[in-house]
């Protein structure tokens, strides 16, 4: 059975290794080396250097997905209610990631495209592990009454691109009057869309307070 220390001790010698060098120059037996293990057990765990990568992306940004599974059966909560929720946890990992990119290796030694490269697969992941949980807590609400919509699915993907992209304010920088704008938008398609009250969904403004 894989060997969870080990695992985590690979992610961990990718991370350090990042410290000064860029995803593109760093081999796998650097990473093998620096974790004090053979190239082949690299590969026991996983299958490419990407697939490192990746892992190591998914462990830094795993609190708002277990978040949002455990709202996701929280069905006395209101269905947007729980969307609000799901989005302060990515507001709040995000806002994370860009304290380390200050504080560590990124902002220090790396260039911006690497910078880049490595936010837009958090954000790739991050909208990908949460469309089928959020349309799951869409569909929830369309059962119930509380959601007028004919596409879940397709909801849930409009909501995490708009928010997860335009709150997080790196991949399109914005003024905080142009992101106020976008999310007031947002709200007022919501409504419409869904069937919901005029002013209903203004909490989602709440994500403005760390602009």
């Amino acid at each position: 059975m894989p060997n969870q220390s080990k695992y985590n001790l690979i992610l961990d010698s990718l991370q350090k290794l990042l410290e000064n060098r860029t995803i593109q120059t760093i081999s796998v037996s650097e990473i093998a080396a620096t974790a004090g293990i053979g190239k082949g057990s690299i590969y026991y765990y996983f299958p490419s250097k990407d697939a490192i990568l990746e892992a190591l992306v998914k462990r830094r940004y795993e609190k708002p997905l277990e978040t949002a599974k455990t709202l996701a059966k929280q069905t006395d909560i209101s269905p947007f209610t729980r969307m609000a929720m799901i989005f302060q946890a990515c507001r709040s990992s995000s806002s994370e990631f860009l304290r380390q990119e200050t504080n560590e290796h990124l902002s220090a030694n790396s260039n911006a495209q690497e910078k880049s490269f490595l936010h837009q697969k958090y954000l790739n992941h991050l909208i990908t592990e949460l469309k089928p949980i959020l349309s799951d807590i869409i569909s929830q609400g369309i059962a119930n009454g509380q959601i007028h919509f004919s596409y879940p699915s397709a909801l849930a993907e409009i909501v995490l691109i708009v928010l997860t992209v335009k709150l997080d304010n790196t991949l399109i920088p914005s003024a905080p009057e142009e992101i106020e704008e976008t999310i007031v938008g947002l709200i007022s398609l919501l409504e419409k869309g869904t069937g919901n009250p005029a002013g209903s969904l203004n909490f989602l403004m709440s994500f403005d307070d760390t602009m």
